[in-house]
């Protein structure tokens, strides 16, 4: 399998290779990979001639320094993973130099507002850091296409905005959540969590579920109101946000109607570790 960490010897390998007609995908991680990024990974095989992955823990998307110290790196680990399902992934793991160029610094994008919604309240500069990084690799690999999990549906939303509007020619293809068997979405933060938040955590989706049969016959704002009340008094999680909002806009719907298909969105901590989920609802 071949890693490269420096961008100009992975274009040049690359081109070598799209000379031949050959389609490329790519599946952008952050690494420490798990079933989630593999079940990408075995999509973007399955439509291409070629996969580049790349691992790279991109720090102008974090607006919390701690968050981003303790973000687990696992390169061996992740490289091992990606050859028990292709040893001809290539794999892409950059310095933050290598990207950079030594300004480490987030570009400034507009998203029609889909970056003020949600995690965009939350986590100012967030989306920025997130266009940067998603453009700045785009630029590196030109893949044909591109693939995201929908477990980060607004992020997903907001990439398919940076390359409508900066008009990048790759196809960007949303891939369903892929879940452990008790329910809960993974994430490379699950494994920081501690046993008995492991064990409170799929309280999430069990209440996304609940929270989608009652929004049949339920107002979307009787739905916040008991999913609210769910976490109140929750020994183990905190409710950060429950959303339901147009997948278009991904603005809060105060009235829904049947011409609009809805999502509902949360954010939880357990303890110091931010989950984030979402259900299709209608």
């Amino acid at each position: 399998m071949l890693v490269f960490a420096d961008k100009n010897k992975l274009t040049s390998h690359l081109s070598a290779l799209k000379e031949k007609g050959l389609s490329l995908g790519f599946v952008p991680t952050m690494g420490a990979l798990h079933e989630g990024h593999i079940s990408l990974v075995r999509q973007a095989l399955d439509n291409n001639s070629l996969l580049v992955v790349s691992i790279f823990v991109n720090p102008t998307q974090f607006d919390n320094a701690e968050d981003l110290k303790k973000y687990p790196r696992t390169l061996e680990d992740d490289v091992n993973l990606l050859k028990t399902v292709s040893k001809n992934i290539i794999v892409y793991a950059p310095t933050v130099d290598d990207i950079y160029n030594g300004n480490t610094k987030a570009q400034t994008f507009s998203f029609d507002g889909l970056e003020f919604e949600m995690e965009g309240r939350f986590r100012k500069g967030h989306f920025d850091g997130v266009g940067t990084i998603v453009k700045r690799l785009f630029e590196i690999v030109q893949p044909d296409n591109a693939y995201f999990g929908e477990k980060d549906f607004q992020q997903l939303t907001i990439i398919k905005k940076l390359v409508e509007k900066h008009k990048i020619p790759v196809n960007i293809i949303g891939c369903k959540i892929h879940r452990e068997s008790n329910g809960l979405a993974m994430s490379s933060r699950n494994v920081r969590l501690k046993p008995e938040y492991k064990k409170a955590a799929p309280f999430i989706y069990k209440t996304l579920k609940a929270a989608k049969q009652k929004f049949g016959t339920k107002s979307a704002n009787k739905v916040t109101e008991w999913v609210t009340k769910q976490f109140a008094n929750h020994d183990f999680l905190e409710l950060e946000y429950f959303i339901i909002a147009d997948i278009d806009t991904l603005k809060t719907v105060k009235r829904k109607t049947k011409t609009k298909t809805y999502r509902a969105f949360i954010a939880v901590y357990a303890d110091d570790i931010r989950l984030i989920d979402n259900i299709a609802l209608n």
